[in-house]
């Protein structure tokens, strides 16, 4: 038996066994992150919390998101990443509450949780499936989002509702870029980590979440 042959099919079982661990760690945790920030919301949405505001809300994402990142090979990864996603879903909370006491806000806010997750698992599904490499979109991504964010925050500031559901449209469809992107680097080994798996994937549906209830919103002119 050729010994290289042996240790080259050692080496790539060796791979498969550690991106499959790092798959269901990425699922398993998102799922429980996901449960975490619905139960924040709904805490924040039973309590009729305020919403923080743009600034204190940025503040407590970049901060946690920064702590996540730094902690992410340790136990206190795992701590930062549930304040960080419990975070959001209570920022979540105040504009759910706004949406539902609209007359179709209920019809609304359940369109935008299903289009959400059919989204997210079709995408999902078809990455897993067909193990295409979408790394190229990378650099388009990083781009793309960092224009989106920039120009959300000068409709906030101008107030130009045309430009704000401009970015909305622009969230939904680089969010689903972003979840090709990620579920394809998982899978391919380009992240070995499935704390910071998890927080890409989770961003990724949130933002995808309010997009979609921002635009379903105004075409239903709410």
């Amino acid at each position: 038996m050729n010994p290289q042959v042996t240790t080259i099919g050692r080496s790539t079982a060796a791979a498969s066994t550690s991106t499959n661990k790092v798959v269901r760690n990425t699922y398993m945790l998102l799922s429980m992150t996901l449960a975490f920030a619905a139960l924040t919301a709904g805490v924040s949405m039973s309590l009729n919390l305020p919403h923080p505001g743009l600034i204190i809300t940025l503040v407590g994402y970049f901060g946690l998101l920064f702590l996540t990142t730094k902690f992410r090979d340790s136990g206190l990864g795992l701590l930062f990443v549930f304040a960080l996603t419990g975070f959001m879903g209570f920022t979540l909370g105040p504009i759910l509450n706004a949406y539902l006491a609209l007359p179709n806000g209920t019809q609304v806010v359940m369109m935008a949780m299903g289009g959400t997750a059919a989204i997210f698992l079709g995408l999902s599904s078809y990455a897993m499936t067909t193990r295409k490499d979408f790394s190229f979109m990378g650099g388009f991504l990083m781009v793309g989002i960092l224009v989106a964010f920039l120009a959300g925050l000068g409709a906030i500031f101008f107030e130009m509702p045309a430009l704000s559901l401009a970015v909305s449209a622009m969230f939904v469809l680089l969010m689903s870029g972003l979840i090709l992107y990620e579920t394809s680097n998982i899978i391919h080994g380009g992240e070995t980590n499935y704390i910071m798996a998890t927080v890409t994937l989770f961003v990724s549906i949130f933002n995808l979440f309010t997009s979609l209830l921002h635009l379903l919103g105004f075409a239903s002119s709410d």
